[in-house]
């Protein structure tokens, strides 16, 4: 064994150590009570483990309510964002047609504008819409997003046009060659697509905080943030609530991880 790969083994340990720590500490501390989180000296583990935080902050908080909140504003969001991302990124990658480059580079565009500059013009929209206040304001607020179509457009180039020619010599549709063979082909590029989007629009703070204000329509990231007022922080169910949130995206990961990471490597080798 090289010098090399015995001084890459720590270093490695150590990588693994800064990442891993946070989301432990996280976990134990959530376990214990108020007076032993600000204990002195710290203790690592919890010296007598109590669920007490998380009932109360699924219960007297009413934290179900924004969780299921959350799940529809992800699960939704993120369905209509890779249903977009796949037919904007079939038609840009597989169809000729006049403008082709100036719509993609129009999309593409949307990636140099701030959040900050149409934060106003969209929130007008919703008020135009009468989405304020709704679940549905912060759906559709995000969904299409200029960085599906990218990943969905590059990862559908790679598919071979003779494939899809000698479906349309045998009569098939359009509608039929993109959900019967383009969608089946591009699993990996979805899959990657549909955590990244889950991701954000679960950890999104911004604009459920600008279009909500209704408490029942609160969502998991608005119910975390209450718990830190003027003059004070309830660490305890903060702490409960911030393991709570980390469940489903961390779930989703497990789930998808095997095409989440071919699509990566996919997304790394193809043109």
């Amino acid at each position: 064994m090289t010098a090399t790969r015995l001084l890459r083994y720590p270093f490695v340990a150590l990588v693994l150590a800064a990442f891993a720590l946070p989301p432990v500490w996280l976990l134990l501390s959530s376990l214990k009570p108020e007076l032993e989180i600000f204990a002195w000296p710290p203790t690592v583990l919890p010296s007598a483990p109590t669920l007490d935080n998380f009932r109360k902050a699924w219960l007297q908080d009413h934290f179900a309510g924004f969780f299921l909140n959350s799940t529809f504003v992800a699960a939704v969001s993120s369905a209509i964002s890779v249903a977009i991302s796949v037919m904007a990124g079939y038609a840009l990658a597989k169809f000729r047609f006049a403008g082709d480059t100036f719509f993609f580079l129009l999309i593409m565009s949307a990636l140099m504008i701030p959040l900050q500059i149409i934060l106003i013009p969209i929130f007008l929209v919703l008020r135009d819409l009468h989405l304020l206040n709704t679940l549905w304001g912060v759906i559709l607020a995000p969904a299409a997003t200029p960085t599906g179509v990218l990943i969905m457009r590059q990862y559908i180039r790679g598919i071979p046009d003779s494939l899809l020619e000698a479906a349309r010599m045998d009569g098939t549709s359009e509608w039929r060659i993109l959900w019967r063979i383009v969608v089946p082909l591009s699993l990996p590029a979805i899959a990657t697509l549909t955590a990244f989007s889950f991701v954000a629009r679960w950890n999104d703070f911004l604009w459920p905080f600008l279009v909500i204000n209704d408490r029942s329509q609160w969502t998991v990231q608005l119910a975390i943030a209450s718990n830190v007022g003027q003059w004070d922080i309830n660490w305890p169910r903060l702490l409960a609530m911030s393991v709570l949130s980390v469940i489903p995206t961390f779930a989703l990961f497990v789930t998808l991880q095997r095409f989440f990471m071919s699509g990566m490597m996919a997304g790394a080798t193809k043109e």
